[in-house]
């Protein structure tokens, strides 16, 4: 660790006062012309967070002032990659606190393993940097409700990766389903069945590879000898990191779930069971199979994933299924079709919806980060708004808790923000931080 927070603010012009004065400077409101172009840093460059800087880069609407990134071999791809295609020079971090004190930054991407979100998202917003933050929002319940807290206290825009909602297939889908295209939905059906939900094959503990920070790396999490599958790829297969695919595709589709039902409450009952096989050449923590239900009044989605079987329902290894009073509607990421009556009439309304509302235009991300880039200049609402992240990040942390838990069955009491009744489920609602790290206080 290169220093302690306490030793970064004492030695940053971002002192905790500092932060304050920041915060009063922005106001939450910074003044964009039409055509000023938006200062971006990146937290987290390896994957998909460079990925999100490079459809923002190509927006021609940002700036890349900053590119921080844990692993030295890992930043310096990146920087010669942003200079070598958009001519830009950025400057390189080691240590991601060094970056948030850059106050031309306007706006942050965490692109980081999910155990670093929170604390990350919650320095930027008090910072007075928006927040572009990778799904799912947080790496538990807890953490989710703090970064809520500080994103609405320092009066910040985030988008939470959850491209889908900006996504032209789901958003045509959603305006059939609320328009009572299929009557009134009683049951959604969601499933992800995704090789890479296994793990990867068993290697022992090695050195850690020079110019990896791994004491960062890890974080507030426990602190663990190195194991090439507790990083770059296969870090979410472990709980103090990630959730499997139970947080990484349920987050995606089980929002689908809830936003055909205007859902925005949490869950009340969850049920799951869960099973892990092949541990003997497979490294994981977090579960091969998976099956999940959420009971409602009038309501039920049920999630399932068998990470070893790719091939699901409709022979689509990962889908939602609607089912409504006057038919079924199949979506997944390329388009949306309908199911209705008998084998011809069903195959008849199949081919019209496929021709109507197949995948033509812009890409879930291209949209995404356009409307980012747009809220940060008006300060409005973003397509997927931290509260919704937060809500259907709650539905997959109870679903894995639920099957942690042994118990199989839990109830959730919302105002007390706990389980009824069980002390072990409840262990899991916050993470236990470690070393120089603290739980933030917002």
């Amino acid at each position: 660790m290169k220093q302690s927070r306490r030793a970064f603010l004492k030695n940053s012009t971002l002192t905790v006062a500092g932060l304050g004065m920041m915060h009063s400077a922005y106001s939450g409101l910074p003044n964009f012309s039409t055509n000023d172009k938006i200062n971006i840093g990146l937290i987290g460059a390896r994957s998909k967070g460079f990925n999100i800087l490079h459809h923002m880069m190509k927006t021609g609407q940002v700036n890349c002032l900053g590119i921080c990134d844990v692993d030295q071999n890992v930043l310096e791809k990146r920087l010669v990659d942003i200079k070598d295609e958009f001519k830009q020079t950025p400057k390189g971090y080691g240590d991601f606190r060094q970056l948030l004190d850059n106050q031309e930054i306007d706006a942050v991407i965490i692109g980081t393993p999910d155990h670093w979100h929170c604390l990350i998202t919650v320095y930027a917003c008090q910072a007075g940097k928006d927040v572009y933050v990778e799904k799912p929002l947080a790496n538990s319940i807890a953490e989710c409700n703090v970064m809520v807290a500080a994103a609405n206290k320092y009066n910040r825009v985030v988008q939470v990766g959850q491209q889908q909602r900006s996504g032209e297939v789901w958003n045509s889908a959603m305006q059939h389903i609320h328009s009572g295209g299929i009557g009134e939905i009683k049951k959604v059906n969601v499933w992800a069945n995704f090789p890479y939900g296994m793990g990867s094959s068993k290697v022992p503990n090695q050195s850690v590879p020079e110019g990896l920070d791994y004491a960062l790396w890890q974080g507030p999490a426990e602190k663990r000898a190195y194991n090439p599958n507790h990083v770059h790829g296969s870090w979410r297969h472990f709980w103090d990191y990630g959730g499997g695919l139970m947080t990484d595709w349920g987050v995606h589709l089980l929002d689908m779930a809830l936003w055909a039902k205007k859902i925005s409450h949490e869950p009340k009952t969850v049920l799951a069971s869960a099973a892990n096989y092949n541990m003997d050449t497979y490294y994981r923590e977090t579960y091969e199979m998976m099956d999940v239900s959420y009971p409602m009044e009038d309501y039920m989605i049920h999630w399932s994933h068998t990470a070893g079987i790719q091939t699901g329902p409709y022979d689509k290894a990962y889908g939602v299924e609607f089912v409504g009073e006057k038919g079924v509607l199949l979506a997944d990421r390329g388009d949306w079709s309908i199911r209705l009556g008998d084998k011809g009439e069903s195959e008849k309304a199949t081919l019209l919806a496929k021709e109507k509302f197949n995948f033509k235009g812009k890409s879930d991300m291209e949209i995404h980060v356009l409307n980012f880039l747009d809220c940060v200049r008006s300060r409005g609402v973003t397509n997927c708004p931290i509260e919704t992240g937060r809500n259907v990040a709650l539905y997959a942390h109870m679903g894995n808790i639920a099957a942690r838990s042994g118990t199989q069955y839990l109830n959730w009491n919302e105002a007390a923000g706990k389980f009824n009744g069980n002390k072990v489920a409840n262990q899991f609602i916050a993470p236990e931080y470690h070393g120089e790290w603290e739980f933030p206080k917002v």
